[in-house]
């Protein structure tokens, strides 16, 4: 049975972000795949043929959804290209989650949509994996301008336990479980610069 509450189909502009506003609170409720288009049509409100004028499929429509929290700052890897923070700064970002705008608290969308769509060719787990190759990178540049040594092999550690507290806040509900695996990295920069360790 449906919890969807509708409303009143409106014309006009803005069904595109609908569309997009509407995704996003639904794959938070409930998942990606156990939202259907029909769900996501009732909630932005548009109709159905507007909906598919936008995205042809769910993997279209799901991408864009990835596409656009990125683009506005509701992932991990957001704080990594900031450059009002110092880099150290940066890197330790990647361990507090954005704040949710309700519950449930949700890790990593990469991989939440990896994980719904696991066949690794597909376009939305090919994005998610372009996508984490990309946080792995940055923090590579970023650890490489502290002067760290081994930076690649660091970069790694320290996306590993971003993306492991992540997953371990969704699964128990804390938002702030990051502060466990913030510690680590903590102790894994110190070690790793230069002169230390």
């Amino acid at each position: 049975m449906s919890t969807v509450t509708t409303a009143p189909r409106r014309q006009g502009r803005g069904g595109r972000a609908r569309i997009l506003a509407a995704a996003a609170q639904l794959f938070a409720a409930q998942g990606i795949n156990a939202t259907g288009m029909e769900q996501v049509a009732e909630r932005a409100p548009v109709s159905k043929r507007t909906l598919y004028a936008h995205f042809r499929t769910k993997s279209d429509l799901v991408i864009a959804h990835l596409q656009d929290l990125a683009s506005t700052g509701h992932t991990l890897e957001s704080a990594l290209t900031r450059e009002d923070i110092p880099a150290r700064d940066r890197i330790l970002a990647l361990f507090v989650l954005p704040a949710p705008d309700a519950a449930p608290v949700r890790g990593c969308p990469f991989i939440d949509a990896a994980a719904e769509f696991p066949d690794p060719q597909s376009a939305v787990h090919s994005y998610a994996r372009e996508q984490k190759l990309l946080m792995v990178r940055l923090v590579t540049a970023l650890v490489t301008e502290l002067g760290c040594r081994e930076p690649a092999a660091l970069a790694e550690q320290l996306v590993t336990l971003a993306d492991g507290a992540a997953s371990r806040a969704m699964v128990l509900g804390d938002a702030d479980y990051g502060r466990h695996a913030r510690a680590a990295a903590e102790v894994l920069l110190d070690h790793a610069l230069p002169g230390t360790g």
